[in-house]
């Protein structure tokens, strides 16, 4: 935020446009539409009385957790349970769906989740279909607020308020319901008053089984850059939800838990599938979004560039600090302080202002977890460090074939080669090598 001041006062006093203007610009832009979008969310409140049906794709889960997940949403009582499990035989979760009367299982020897969602939706016959993922741990009254917006009939698809069981165990379950947090607050709440959530995510996500039977198809062959994505099953579900001119919405009364991972390395996979899944659906539903969704095309497109925007602006200050002569905007507090005294004053500058302006565009989680405040420079270095590269990784991998990349046993990908996955590494090239020779 100080850099950024400094080269907003540049622009004025010499008309030079940074990237890190931009970038900083960028991200002030997005957060201030969707503080303001969502300021006017309320939850639903009004009374639905369609038949439910819960659809459980597993593949495989620790025993007690699984049992415990049924436990909670047989207590709610909808119309229909189905579990189905994909892939290897799986005989230990077959009898604890036994334990539970009603619950109706059926085995797939085709791992996948999607198409163990279309043996579940072909197999039950209730009015909305309520998608949950095998590890996800409802509340009290999950249900009966999750369906509360079908009572209107423009609504197609509703997601949950979700948040990471016992985040306090690790500093990456903190840091996923920090995220978790910030969705809940700004993103979701905004989208939802557009009524054009664009991802419903996939925890706990209802849509009526309309959208689910007239979807299903696309849902299960459609391809983009060459290939198919079984990943991301959750954003182009709402994809479909919105294209067939629905309504998607968020329902902060209802409240689902998940796990988060706990090692660096299975939480960069799932990252890197999200990010995968989350910028392939932004570029195919694209189009789409231009002309029926204009803001939420610059929140997914924001999404996409900033990452590239943050490394072609410290690409471009190493290229000209080393290579040409750059444009010195520390060079008052050297002269004034000294090289060592400018230095830390500029160093701690940096540090308050990158805190207060988080402490910002956070407020509303800060005011729930003041003691996050001063977790705040830990957050950016995760944020920074760890998911920007990602993101940018995800992106030049969107038309490799892969699988699942979480769970054994699961969706394994296509085993050709799809000619067209040099197209997103010749896009992120370009951006990269572009902004680095920018001059400002």
């Amino acid at each position: 935020m100080f850099v950024f001041l400094l080269q907003l006062r540049d622009l004025l006093v010499h008309h030079r446009v940074h990237l890190f203007l931009l970038y900083m610009a960028l991200v002030w832009s997005v957060w201030g539409w969707k503080a303001w979008l969502s300021r006017r969310y309320t939850p639903f409140t009004g009374e639905c009385n369609e038949t439910t049906a819960v659809l459980i794709p597993v593949v495989d889960e620790p025993h007690e957790l699984f049992r415990e997940v049924l436990r909670r949403i047989t207590r709610q009582g909808p119309d229909e349970i189905h579990v189905v499990i994909n892939g290897p035989r799986n005989l230990p979760l077959e009898a604890i769906c036994a334990e539970f009367p009603g619950v109706a299982t059926t085995w797939t020897e085709i791992p996948g989740k999607r198409n163990a969602l279309r043996i579940g939706v072909e197999e039950t016959t209730s009015d909305i279909c309520v998608l949950v993922d095998s590890d996800t741990i409802w509340t009290s009254d999950t249900l009966d607020e999750l369906v509360r917006p079908f009572a209107d009939p423009e609504i197609g698809g509703v997601t949950t308020k979700q948040r990471i069981l016992a985040p306090e165990r690790h500093i990456l379950s903190r840091w996923a319901d920090w995220m978790e947090s910030l969705r809940n607050e700004y993103a979701m709440p905004a989208m939802s008053v557009l009524g054009t959530v664009g991802c419903l995510p996939g925890r706990t996500i209802a849509f009526r089984r309309k959208v689910l039977v007239d979807s299903m198809d696309h849902f299960l062959n459609a391809r983009f850059l060459g290939i198919f994505l079984e990943v991301s099953d959750d954003r182009t579900l709402t994809n479909e939800c919105l294209r067939h001119g629905y309504k998607a919405v968020y329902q902060s009364s209802s409240l689902v838990y998940t796990d988060a991972p706990l090692e660096w390395k299975k939480m960069a996979k799932q990252q890197l599938r999200w990010a995968r899944g989350s910028q392939y659906n932004t570029l195919r539903m694209f189009p789409w979004m231009l002309k029926n969704a204009k803001p939420l095309a610059f929140f997914y497109l924001a999404d996409i560039l900033l990452p590239f925007l943050l490394l072609g602006a410290y690409l471009g200050w190493f290229v000209r600090q080393f290579i040409i002569t750059d444009i010195d905007l520390f060079e008052p507090f050297v002269s004034t302080f000294g090289r060592f005294g400018g230095g830390a004053l500029v160093a701690l500058f940096a540090i308050l202002a990158s805190t207060a302006s988080s402490a910002l565009r956070q407020s509303r989680h800060l005011r729930q977890n003041p003691s996050d405040l001063w977790r705040i420079p830990t957050f950016l270095v995760i944020s920074t460090l760890m998911l920007m590269p990602i993101r940018m990784l995800g992106f030049t991998r969107m038309a490799h074939n892969s699988g699942w990349g979480t769970r054994d046993g699961g969706f394994a990908g296509e085993s050709s080669r799809n000619p067209q996955a040099f197209i997103p590494y010749f896009l992120a090239l370009t951006m990269v090598v572009g902004m680095s020779l920018y001059q400002p």
